[in-house]
């Protein structure tokens, strides 16, 4: 005869109710109420979190904050209303704290709850400055050197049997990644592992590899960190902060769906990174006196051009620092602010509330600033209103998409400007590429191949037929032609290669290029023409960077066509 277990038919049912509630608020939160879905039992809480609402605020709510991480602070609502999230987001600012919120079961939001008897409030606690964290990140960044430290480190966390193994591989890869000067992480999904890169000096480096089980755990930790839908797997960007010391460095995360898995990539904006000097960019002497004398008009435009990742934003920084006084006023339109300068007044883009770079620019010039800077000209509108802007008294600094120096006056009329009008308007363009240094400790001279030779000698000639002079570069034409290649050593993570350093070119808008610029000419014309300012070409500034030993043939070339006539 079966017998009935009324004990195990209730655990089923109270099992089957729990997993109805949680489908259901999963279905709500992101058909109704648009918030991500959260799931407690499957993450742990996190005690500091807890602090920042107290557990009669949190229970009168119905709410539970379940992580913290730098300054952004984590909450699960089981009813979201505007008002609750409007009285939370106040609540949290007033703490310095960012909230992202998640829709939770009652279930999850009781398991909460129940934390609290772990802690007491009466002990002090600096909530959102994530002591904790930043503490354990620069314990973590001081026991690393080289990329192997990040290597060894890695395989150590991924064998061992911690309970927070994923939050301890975390700090690894973020602390390392910091610590080696890494411009950004990358984790990707491969059919059977995944694998764990790092972008130094603009070249991708392999770190390690790992079972799917802990991509799939550090996808979710990501995930959750970025504020990001969990069980979404269409292309996300989130971001988050870590406090080191007291820099406050952002990492912006992208996710995208591919075979095996979303590629996660997280890019460290470091302030320290973008606070480079005008002397240290790389801009040879002739040029930097032409620099510093046009950034230092009261009106005027300065176009600096290069494809993605050339160090653009890094080179109109440093012009904003160079200038910037408590006289004069400073605005910024970006997509997105990635980095804060102090003194300057910087604005976000938004194109969903129609705040796009132009209408950035007009609202700026509302403001009476004397230098205004617009992340990119993209459209016809952007590039006549920064011409107008320059003809009015203000200093205006951009970016444009050119191959080199002498495409900004064919592209800025082809986006539609008058050129009669751009002669007056256009102070400056400048062409810029990011080269790798060579590390100084461990390069070597190279044996040049005939056909290398050729180039060099051919380029050493064009510099000398157009009026400049090699010996100002500290070069001596007639000696024995010298270059340097990369080895690798404990000093340069075996790449060979330490830091990067821009290669430049610029046009001025001289008289000669005042006369030509009315008849629409092309790129050819330009540069023949500007042969005559006495500025090196991309490809000559590469030159003289080869021969004084700063980088390698095989760097400039991959950047620039050293054969190109």
């Amino acid at each position: 005869m079966a017998s009935f277990d009324e004990e195990k038919q209730n655990k089923q049912l109270e099992d089957l109710h729990k997993l109805e509630e949680e489908q259901l608020v999963a279905t709500l939160a992101e058909e109704k109420y648009g918030l991500p879905y959260i799931d407690l039992y499957r993450l742990g809480i996190d005690n500091e979190a807890l602090r920042a609402i107290s557990e009669k605020d949190s229970r009168e709510m119905n709410v539970a904050p379940f992580k913290l991480f730098g300054k952004n602070i984590f909450i699960a609502v089981h009813a979201p209303s505007d008002d609750l999230l409007t009285r939370l987001k106040d609540d949290m600012e007033r703490k310095s704290l960012v909230p992202t919120f998640y829709m939770a079961s009652t279930a999850s939001i009781n398991k909460a709850w129940d934390r609290y008897k772990e802690i007491s409030m009466a002990e002090s606690s600096k909530v959102g400055g994530i002591d904790i964290s930043g503490e354990i990140l620069r314990e973590t960044a001081k026991k690393i050197e080289k990329m192997q430290d990040i290597q060894k480190m890695v395989t150590e966390a991924l064998e061992g049997n911690k309970i927070h193994k994923i939050s301890h591989l975390l700090e690894i890869i973020l602390a390392g990644a910091i610590a080696i000067k890494a411009s950004d992480i990358h984790i990707e999904p491969e059919k059977e592992r995944g694998r764990l890169r790092l972008r130094l000096d603009g070249v991708l480096q392999d770190i390690n590899f790992f079972g799917m089980n802990i991509y799939r755990l550090l996808n979710s930790r990501i995930k959750l960190l970025s504020g990001m839908k969990l069980t979404s797997t269409i292309a996300q960007d989130g971001r988050f902060s870590i406090m080191e010391d007291k820099e406050e460095i952002s990492i912006r995360t992208s996710l995208i769906p591919g075979a095996y898995g979303e590629s996660i990539v997280m890019r460290i904006l470091d302030p320290k990174s973008i606070q480079v000097q005008l002397e240290e960019l790389g801009i040879e002497p002739y040029l930097f006196s032409v620099v510093e004398q046009e950034i230092a008009k009261p009106n005027g435009l300065i176009l600096v051009t290069g494809p993605t990742g050339s160090g653009k934003t890094t080179s109109l920084y440093a012009f904003l620092r160079r200038i910037y006084s408590p006289e004069i006023k400073i605005i910024t339109i970006e997509d997105p602010v990635e980095y804060h300068l102090t003194g300057v007044t910087q604005t976000q883009t938004n194109d969903e509330k129609g705040y796009t770079f132009v209408e950035g620019l007009r609202s700026a010039l509302r403001q009476d600033p004397d230098v205004v800077m617009v992340g990119e000209i993209r459209d016809r509108e952007t590039a006549e209103t920064a011409v107008q802007s320059a003809l009015t008294g203000h200093m205006v600094f951009s970016t444009l998409h050119t191959n080199n120096a002498a495409g900004v006056i064919p592209r800025l009329i082809d986006l539609g400007v008058n050129p009669k009008i751009l002669v007056s308007a256009l102070s400056l363009s400048i062409a810029q590429r990011l080269v790798r240094k060579l590390c100084q400790f461990c390069k070597k001279e190279k044996v040049l191949t005939p056909e290398e030779a050729q180039i060099i000698k051919l380029n050493m000639d064009g510099i000398k037929e157009e009026g400049k002079s090699l010996s100002n570069y500290n070069i001596n034409p007639d000696a024995p032609i010298k270059i340097f290649s990369a080895v690798g050593c404990d000093k340069c993570n075996m790449t060979g290669f330490k830091g990067r350093i821009g290669i430049f070119e610029a046009i001025r808008t001289d008289e000669a290029i005042e006369k030509i610029m009315p008849e629409n000419p092309s790129e050819r014309e330009i540069k023949k023409v500007a042969r005559a300012q006495g500025i090196l070409s991309m490809r000559q500034d590469g030159l003289v960077k080869i021969l004084n030993g700063i980088t390698s043939y095989e760097e400039v070339q991959s950047v620039v066509d050293l054969g190109e006539e």
